[in-house]
């Protein structure tokens, strides 16, 4: 192997936790998604240096079922969020309660009308 392993754990180990931060921080759905294929990137990345490091082919199998099961979820996920976005004209996650969603006065720039 040309690259240490310890280089290849490290690097899955980075893009893990930068995904994490994208998905912790965010408060857009598509964002939140984007930062669950960077997380399930990372893992595949570790499957297949692991795989390369002790010489099974295994690890590049799981790689690829990883990319499978991430095509899904982003189909999936996707989905959710056009149907979200129909019903609460918003994609901000603090907008799925039961109540509908109502923009914040201050965000949109809009004045209280005075009392």
């Amino acid at each position: 192997m040309i690259v240490p392993y310890t280089h290849v754990m490290l690097l899955g180990a980075i893009v893990f936790l930068m995904g994490m931060i994208c998905t912790l921080t965010r408060r857009n759905l598509i964002m939140i998604i984007v930062g669950l294929e960077i997380m399930l990137n990372a893992a595949a990345i570790v499957f297949v240096g692991a795989g390369l490091q002790f010489g099974q082919i295994e690890g590049q199998v799981m790689a690829l079922f990883i990319v499978a099961v991430a095509a899904a979820e982003v189909s999936v996920g996707l989905a959710m969020v056009v149907c979200i976005y129909r019903q609460r004209n918003s994609i901000d996650p603090q907008c799925m309660k039961d109540s509908p969603c109502v923009p914040d006065p201050k965000e949109t720039g809009e004045l209280l009308p005075n009392a």
